[in-house]
């Protein structure tokens, strides 16, 4: 499975949310290539999943990928929720 985490810029945040799902993601026991980048580039990208921010979600529309809302990329508690509940667990 190919996880997408995205931001404005593709650099800061989107890199610190990746790191903090695949934390997630290894204590839940699931394997997934997590990757992080900008939008724009995003739009375009092959993933089954796409965490981002509500105001980027908007522009990611046209990519046919599942997209989960974070609201605080900090909150590990949120993050985990909702790949729980993306993965049924």
């Amino acid at each position: 499975m190919k996880i997408l985490t995205v931001c404005g810029l593709g650099q800061g945040t989107s890199l610190l949310l990746r790191m903090n799902v695949e934390e997630v993601l290894n204590e839940l026991k699931i394997q997934a290539e997590v990757d992080h980048m900008d939008v724009s580039y995003a739009a375009s990208e092959n993933a089954e999943l796409i965490l981002t921010s509500p105001q980027l979600a908007p522009l990611l529309e046209r990519n046919p990928a599942q997209k989960i809302i974070i609201n605080n990329y900090f909150d590990k508690n949120e993050i985990k929720e909702k790949l729980k509940e993306y993965f049924n667990i």
